[in-house]
């Protein structure tokens, strides 16, 4: 099947502010072809290691955010988003 592979990495790295641990790391459990795209983007530090996380570089944290806020949180909301993840609170 054939799709978006920038939509899919957008979502990826949407998600893993979800899993975000507070310290710029993440659960890795997402495709790896998407880790490795999020990778060459600079997005993420190499994924290929036996950590079950990925460390998030500063602007794939800060873009992970926007991603998350933008795609998960209801339109109306005017609340700014916190500073931390999902998985923090």
């Amino acid at each position: 099947m054939d799709y978006d592979e920038n939509k899919v990495d957008e979502m990826v790295l949407a998600l893993l502010w979800l899993t975000n641990t507070g310290d710029g790391r993440a659960w890795k459990g997402h495709d790896w072809n998407a880790l490795d795209r999020l990778h060459a983007k600079g997005y993420i530090l190499d994924p290929k290691s036996k950590a079950k996380s990925v460390v998030l570089t500063e602007e794939g944290e800060r873009l992970s955010q926007e991603l998350f806020k933008q795609h998960f949180t209801p339109p109306a909301s005017n609340q700014e988003p916190n500073s931390q993840s999902p998985s923090n609170r």
